[in-house]
């Protein structure tokens, strides 16, 4: 029960300090997550409430199930992206989607296969988060620029764009930069704040604090302004900006998602919609869970605390469940706000509960007050947390260390502008296909002289043993030279296949009829086992290439000692 229930570690020792800093770091996040959620919903091409709806409940349940203090849980713009791609701007699917996905990701850590995401590589994730970061930068100029009607392709989008750009709302566009520009401000000075010490006076601390305060929750403090700019005109009879517009006050229903869509024309059932959602059910659980467990990792090894990353995936699985039953779409942790709470001082996941409650309030009482929030604000809040995202250093950096590296990188980046799912499964199918390249063509070194030496760079797995193979055969039999016997070291196989076993046996019956010895060396102790257990025909074995020259390497396959030697007709072929 500890271990599946983490709130049982840290609870029993909670104490009054704890839940000060607690309180403030959730108010902070709090402040941080409800103009981001409005902003994400639009994003997701879903009514803005939903956004809200996404931005509690997760809260709630990583304080008891999470394992990783500082993480907190709601919508992201990656997972926003996603969904605008598989919910088809319709709630009813966004929500089966949420549920779906948490069913999926509770499977996966109960039958721990966390390990999946580990295919997942690098590259691929850059390009992937790099390219989100440009589509959703462009996806928001339209309402920064005031304009209206533009098609969410991404293409389309831009050509819309350049097509209409004298279209644009002078009123959006000033503010929209204005509100840029003061978020980037902010962000540089929250940057480059030192640390102020107990030692200053409390004039300097204080002074410290409201400006830690105002760069920290930026967005809640831009968005106001921008709301009393536009409520200002509205009260002088003009308005020249863009507003958000009436969102539905009061806290969603808790119920089940619907596993079916009433159209007008019929009914969508719960197979099609399934059908519908297609490769995303695929995708946006792994995302999610990506998200996380990388966020959660990053944070223990900077405060020096572990994770279970398989509690991790439960954590997910069951706040996305839940979260479904209040009309949330899929949440994973944010590592914006994850940052903010870790820098705010949070001791322990409560701090997601008076996040949480601050969401509810938002919901219950002052959504009246988000009609005034100019679309312009909001645009540049999500420009504001998605440019970082953008890493121009890693293609230099991939240059330098591994080139071929740049290819899944590039595919990812450049298809994702297409369609997302089609870039990210052909970044992990270029990924997979130069993995198993590596392993079906391993480093191969061979030392020539009166005994040829061949030396496995890397473990042996059967797509590598017909290049084996061709590498012994084709020095050890050549024609310019007279047949030399042959020793194979081992010491990097930690393991082999049946296929390798077969592979091997018929080497050695190959070289056997040139008269060629063939001597393995350095074999760890389970690829000894197998190899003897298979009982194959002329297998000699020295435990190194040092117990070889002792016991006289020039006359291998002749009288030389052998500890190891089966004569015996092969039992595989």
């Amino acid at each position: 029960v500890r271990r599946r229930l983490p709130i049982l570690h840290w609870l029993p020792r909670y104490s009054l300090a704890w839940l000060q800093l607690d309180l403030m770091a959730g108010l902070t996040v709090g402040l941080t997550v409800v103009p981001q959620a409005l902003a994400y919903a639009e994003v997701a091409g879903l009514p803005l409430q939903y956004g809200l709806y996404s931005s509690f409940m997760g809260c709630f349940v990583y304080c008891f199930l999470g394992t990783a203090k500082d993480v907190t849980l709601g919508p992201t713009a990656i997972m926003s992206l996603l969904v605008s791609s598989y919910a088809f701007h319709e709630p009813v699917y966004a929500i089966l989607l949420a549920f779906l996905s948490g069913c999926i990701q509770l499977a996966m850590g109960l039958l721990h296969l966390g390990f999946l995401l580990d295919f997942i590589s690098c590259p691929v994730i850059k390009g992937f988060t790099s390219a989100a970061s440009i589509t959703i930068s462009f996806s928001q100029v339209k309402n920064l620029l005031g304009l209206q009607g533009i098609p969410r392709q991404f293409f389309l989008q831009l050509y819309e764009m350049l097509r209409r750009i004298g279209e644009t709302r002078v009123g959006d566009a000033v503010l929209g930069l204005a509100c840029l520009a003061v978020l980037a401000g902010l962000r540089a000075m929250k940057n480059r704040l030192p640390q102020a010490s107990r030692a200053e006076p409390l004039a300097a601390r204080v002074s410290y604090f409201i400006v830690w305060t105002s760069a920290t929750a930026r967005n809640a403090f831009v968005v106001l302004f921008a709301g009393l700019v536009a409520y200002s005109f509205q009260v002088m009879g003009s308005q020249p900006l863009t507003l958000t517009g009436s969102i539905p006050q009061g806290l969603p229903a808790f119920q089940l998602p619907r596993f079916s869509m009433t159209v007008p024309n019929g009914t969508i059932p719960f197979r099609s919609m399934v059908e519908d959602m297609g490769i995303g059910l695929a995708v946006i659980p792994l995302m999610g869970l990506l998200e996380t467990i990388a966020i959660a990792k990053a944070f223990a090894s900077q405060n020096d605390y572990r994770i279970d990353p398989n509690q991790e995936l439960l954590a997910l699985g069951f706040a996305n469940v839940l979260s479904s039953f209040v009309s949330s779409y899929p949440i994973t942790g944010s590592f914006g706000r994850t940052a903010v709470n870790a820098q705010s001082g949070v001791c322990t996941p409560a701090g997601g509960l008076f996040t949480g409650a601050l969401v509810l309030l938002s919901l219950a009482y002052f959504t009246s007050l988000f009609y005034y929030i100019p679309k312009a604000a909001l645009a540049a809040v999500i420009i504001s947390a998605v440019v970082p995202m953008f890493d121009a250093g890693i293609f230099r950096t991939l240059w330098r260390v591994k080139r071929l590296d740049l290819v899944p990188l590039c595919v990812t980046f450049l298809l994702c502008f297409w369609e997302v799912q089609y870039g990210i499964m052909a970044g992990v199918l270029v990924s997979g296909i130069l993995l198993l390249h590596s392993i079906a063509r391993p480093p191969i070194k061979v030392s020539e002289g009166d005994v040829l030496l061949v030396q496995l760079g890397s473990s042996l797995h059967f797509p590598a043993m017909e290049c084996l193979r061709d590498a012994i055969c084709s020095r050890a039999l050549a024609a310019a030279s007279p047949p030399r016997p042959v020793i194979l070291d081992c010491c990097h196989i930690s393991s082999i296949d049946y296929t390798v076993v077969v592979g091997l046996a018929e080497l050695l019956q190959e070289l056997h009829k040139h008269g060629v010895s063939l001597v393995f060396c350095s074999l760890q102790d389970p690829v000894l086992q197998v190899l003897l257990s298979a009982d194959l025909e002329g297998f000699q074995h020295f435990p190194s290439r040092e117990e070889i020259e002792r016991c006289g390497g020039a006359e291998l396959g002749g009288s030389g000692m052998v500890p190891f030697i089966s004569t015996g007709e092969s039992s595989l072929l």
